[in-house]
C-alpha cells in the first residue's frame, strides 16, 4: 500500500502538490477560527465557557451556545460576556436569560409546577415499560403451565385414551 501512495505521489506535477499543499493550508485555517473573547479579568473565561455550555440556543433549539453558529447565539455570547464584566454571578445571568428567553433557555430547567412532568416523564415511562415486561412474562408463563397442564394426563386418562383410539382403529378396519 505504501508502495503505491509513493508511486502515486511521483505522478503528481510539482506545482499540483504545491496546489494541493496550499488547499490544505488554507482549509485548517479557516477552520480554526474561533470567536476570541477579551475580558478585564482571565478568571472570567471558565465561568464564560461554562455558562455557554449549560445555555440553549433559541434558534438551533439542541445546541448550546459554545457549539453554535447562529447570529443570535452570537449576541447572547457578547450578552453573557458583559453580564460577567458587570460582576453578576452565574444564577443572575441565567435568571436574566430566563426571563428573556422563557425557561428554554436552561438545558437543566429547575424543577417547579410547569417542569415537573419533563423531570417525571422518564422515570415513569421506564415503570410503565418494566410494568408491561412483568405483565407480558407472566402472561407467558401462565399460557406456558396452560398447555403443560392439558398435554399432561394421569396414566388412568393415557389408558383411556388409548384404548379409545384402539377401539377406533380397530372400527375403521
Amino acid at each position: 500500500m505504501r508502495h503505491k501512495l509513493i508511486a502515486l505521489a511521483m505522478l503528481v506535477s510539482p506545482s499540483l502538490k504545491r496546489a494541493i499543499l496550499l488547499l490544505l493550508l488554507l482549509s485548517s485555517a479557516v477552520m480554526a477560527v474561533e470567536d476570541v473573547v477579551s475580558f478585564s479579568d482571565e478568571s472570567l473565561r471558565p465561568r464564560y465557557q461554562q455558562l455557554l455550555e449549560e445555555l440553549r440556543c433559541p434558534k438551533c433549539q439542541n445546541q448550546n451556545l459554545a457549539d453554535s453558529n447562529s447570529a443570535i447565539s452570537q449576541d447572547l455570547r457578547a450578552e453573557v460576556q458583559r453580564l460577567l464584566e458587570r460582576d453578576l454571578s452565574d444564577d443572575e445571568i441565567k435568571e436574566y436569560l430566563k426571563n428573556r428567553y422563557s425557561e428554554f433557555i436552561l438545558y437543566r430547567p429547575q424543577v417547579n409546577r410547569a417542569t415537573w412532568f419533563l423531570w417525571a416523564a422518564p422515570i415513569a415511562l421506564l415503570v410503565l415499560g418494566g410494568l408491561i415486561l412483568l405483565g407480558l412474562s407472566r402472561r407467558q408463563k401462565h399460557r406456558h403451565s396452560e398447555k403443560a397442564g392439558t398435554t399432561m394426563r394421569s396414566d388412568d386418562q393415557q389408558q383411556r385414551l388409548e384404548a379409545l383410539l384402539g377401539s377406533q382403529k380397530r372400527g375403521s378396519e
